[in-house]
């Protein structure tokens, strides 16, 4: 099992692109950074941690540009979305940026999605909560168009365009895996029907378990290798049992979850993480 971190990119942490280094030479294989665009000020929407918002969801660089500054100054580290709120970007923009950081950092990008849980956030943008996932399955499959056709078209409900031409491609081939978030069994069928990826988040190995299993089931239904579907569990306590466990169970990788604060907390934690993967 690959072992990676996360953490909230914000202008008020370490900066990104000492992570990156420090990730990269304690011999982690991954760094994963989430995103919100903002916060609306309303808070209409309760937080589903409970409690008060944490401070980095409204402070977050943009993901593309983190990713980016990260992959510049690594060799061999893999960066990730984790997870993008696609429903809250335009689609062939987005597929550009996709195609640009992969193929800038040499087939080193992997693209976890998810659908959001903000509604007055997604509303800002013009997508409405109801129908994110329909929004989000078009988005998808449209930019595997752009990033595998000279000259690519889709024409859906929500995203809508004849042929264009949109370089560059992606390195990786035929495009960067695209690794869906959340644990729902509407989820894991996305995933089987036009996903390379689960990215559930932490749970107890046995919740990971039946997960998996019921995955499994349906990557089998659907005529699926499992071989062509990670899964990558995302904010992994540094518990060694833990993770034991998640290994046991045939998951891909595991993360790690960083706070969002400076180096001196950040580093010494790291190095900490890292006796777990020695």
């Amino acid at each position: 099992m690959k072992t990676g971190v996360c953490m909230f990119a914000t202008d008020y942490a370490i900066r990104i692109d000492e992570l990156a280094r420090a990730t990269e030479e304690r011999g982690f294989e991954s760094l994963w950074v989430p995103e919100h665009t903002h916060i609306p000020v309303s808070r209409r929407t309760p937080f589903p941690g409970g409690g008060q918002l944490p401070k980095d969801y409204s402070h977050t660089f943009d993901p593309f540009v983190s990713l980016m500054l990260a992959a510049a100054v690594t060799k061999k580290l893999i960066v990730g979305t984790g997870i993008c709120l696609v429903i809250e970007r335009d689609t062939i923009t987005m597929a550009k940026e996709v195609a640009s950081l992969d193929l800038l950092s040499g087939g080193r990008f992997e693209f976890g999605i998810g659908g959001g849980w903000n509604v007055e956030e997604m509303e800002n943008h013009g997508t409405a909560h109801k129908s994110r996932f329909a929004k989000l399955r078009e988005q998808v499959l449209a930019m595997k168009e752009i990033w595998t056709k000279d000259e690519a078209a889709f024409h859906g409900q929500f995203v809508n365009f004849d042929p264009i031409w949109a370089w560059p491609k992606p390195a990786q081939k035929p495009h960067p895996p695209v690794l869906l978030g959340g644990e729902s069994g509407y989820t894991l069928q996305r995933v089987v029907d036009f996903c390379e990826g689960w990215f559930p988040r932490a749970r107890k190995p046995e919740v990971i378990a039946t997960g998996l299993a019921d995955l499994r089931e349906r990557a089998a239904k659907k005529g699926r290798d499992m071989k062509t579907i990670s899964v990558s569990v995302f904010g992994a306590p540094p518990d060694e049992a833990m993770l034991e466990g998640f290994a046991k169970q045939g998951v891909t990788r595991s993360i790690l979850r960083l706070p969002s604060d400076s180096r001196e907390v950040v580093l010494p934690l790291l190095d900490q993480y890292a006796k777990l993967i020695r």
